[in-house]
């Protein structure tokens, strides 16, 4: 490949006076952009690159293969459920008759939208035994937010103002506290037993008549089922606290069990894990909010209702009065809820009980064939994902950094490493259920080699990766004084 051409910024193709288009002339007059106000006028013209449209065409078709995403590999990234998006919603959520929909249209006109809307709410209910869902917050951080909202409208709704503490595991994922404070709550940590689960007599000693609700993720962020859950919710309950359900990992739970029937009030759900929706560079995303019953009330607006004498759907905004109100535009991102919709469908209620099985299947298959070669911290059967320690034979050097790096060599994405904080080399591991076994097979040869490696010649796992566009970077660096401009970058050059 010509490095000249390909390897370079599109600003160091440029050639003065180069053009890839035309545009007609002018043909509406005295109407032309001269007729601009100075203040709206740039001093200069802006720095673009000129190139003509082939050059352009090739420089990001070509770096476009730099990307790595799950339709071209393996990308068994923890906690974030990386899974297939299917080509089938993805051409459904691309028809015009759903794109060409304006959020501010008569209701009459786009009852199909609001089907979708409103079976997706009463799916979600079944699937986690609550009463009854919202799908207005726009991504599973939103959801936390959202949903901790609900439950202190709740608190205030009683008089009871005092409840201001949320309790929260040290393994939770860091949107939990960032949303509990966002939220004007203080966050109070119970620890975890060495099993990796929540302490409850650790617990016991933080109960008391300010505390307003308790976060769980499960299962928890270590991939363990959170055994002790009927306790806690008892414990919480008791003490006038509600129980708040973290979905981000609910993957492994379709059609094992469901969040409302182990005593949960409130939860979200992650549209874009566990109902295969694209996520990732921020969005798009969708954290529906579901509630127990005798909380609807408290859920935002506006709301998709069914009109039972018209049997037509409606959009309503009063007559809730214990509403949170508004929690953004309209009625979150409708096409990722178009996608977990047709997801959902094409399962079906048989197939989609097989999604928690083969999701733990897999990832206990990965967990057993390398826990001779990796440090596996805690023992015992694991849901959607497991977290290693590093390697197990430490006197290599080789860290958990090493072998992420060393695996783009292969061609696989890294999993979640660093994460969580319990452990010092924490290597997170969640195939889904998607992958099959040669697939899976292939990624444990790979890790098995690394590991060898590691003994034989650590350098070259070290100094990973060697085939990538750039080798290792440093990621401090970087992140402290990131370079964003060309200009920026050919001054400092």
């Amino acid at each position: 490949m010509n490095n000249k051409l390909y390897g370079n910024l599109i600003f160091e193709l440029s050639h003065q006076g180069r053009e890839g288009y035309s545009l007609p002339k002018n043909d509406f007059g005295n109407y032309s952009v001269a007729d601009l106000s100075s203040t709206l006028k740039r001093s200069e013209d802006a720095q673009l690159p000129e190139c003509d449209e082939l050059t352009v065409v090739r420089h990001y078709t070509n770096h476009s293969a730099n990307n790595f995403g799950v339709n071209n590999g393996f990308y068994p990234l923890g906690s974030c459920t990386m899974k297939y998006n299917p080509i089938l919603n993805e051409e459904i959520a691309a028809m015009k008759d759903f794109t060409a929909l304006h959020p501010l249209q008569p209701v009459e006109t786009a009852q199909g939208a609001l089907k979708v809307y409103y079976s997706l709410q009463q799916m979600l209910s079944e699937l986690t035994g609550l009463s009854e869902f919202t799908l207005n917050p726009f991504a599973g951080a939103h959801g936390e937010l959202i949903g901790l909202m609900v439950i202190r409208a709740y608190h205030q709704s009683r008089g009871d103002n005092k409840r201001i503490k949320v309790i929260i595991p040290d393994s939770a994922h860091g949107t939990n506290p960032a949303s509990a404070a966002v939220c004007g709550l203080e966050i109070i940590e119970v620890k975890s037993t060495k099993d990796g689960i929540v302490d409850v007599e650790d617990l016991k000693g933080l109960l008391d008549d300010s505390v307003a609700a308790m976060m769980m993720t499960n299962p928890n962020t270590l991939g363990l089922f959170e055994s002790k859950i009927p306790e806690i919710a008892q414990l919480i309950h008791e003490c006038g606290g509600l129980m708040y359900y973290d979905g981000a990992n609910l993957n492994p739970m379709l059609g094992a069990c469901r969040p409302g029937d182990m005593g949960f009030d409130v939860m979200h759900i992650n549209l874009h894990k566990t109902f295969s929706t694209p996520h990732g560079g921020g969005g798009p995303g969708d954290g529906p909010v579901g509630v127990r019953k005798g909380l609807e009330q408290f859920l935002p607006t506006p709301r998709v209702v069914l009109n039972e004498e018209t049997k037509e759907l409606e959009v309503k905004t009063d007559n809730y009065e214990n509403t949170i109100g508004s929690v953004g535009s309209f009625f979150g991102n409708f096409l990722v809820i178009l996608r977990a919709y047709v997801y959902i469908l094409t399962l079906g209620k048989e197939n989609i009980k097989q999604v928690g099985p083969m999701a733990t299947l897999n990832a206990n298959y990965i967990k057993e064939r390398l826990k001779d070669v990796f440090e596996l911290p805690i023992e015992g059967v694991c849901k959607h994902e497991f977290v290693f320690d590093g390697l197990k034979d430490k006197s290599t050097g080789v860290t958990t950094m090493d072998v992420a790096k060393r695996l783009l060599d292969y061609g696989y994405h890294a999993p979640t490493i660093y994460f969580p904080l319990l452990f010092h080399e924490s290597l997170m591991i969640e195939p889904t259920e998607n992958e099959s076994k040669e697939t899976i097979d292939s990624f444990i040869d790979i890790m098995r080699k690394i590991a060898a490696e590691a003994k034989e010649c650590p350098e070259v796992v070290k100094e990973a990766p060697h085939n990538t566009p750039i080798s290792r970077v440093d990621d401090v660096l970087a992140a402290k004084h990131p370079i964003v401009t060309y200009r920026q970058m050919k001054n400092e050059l």
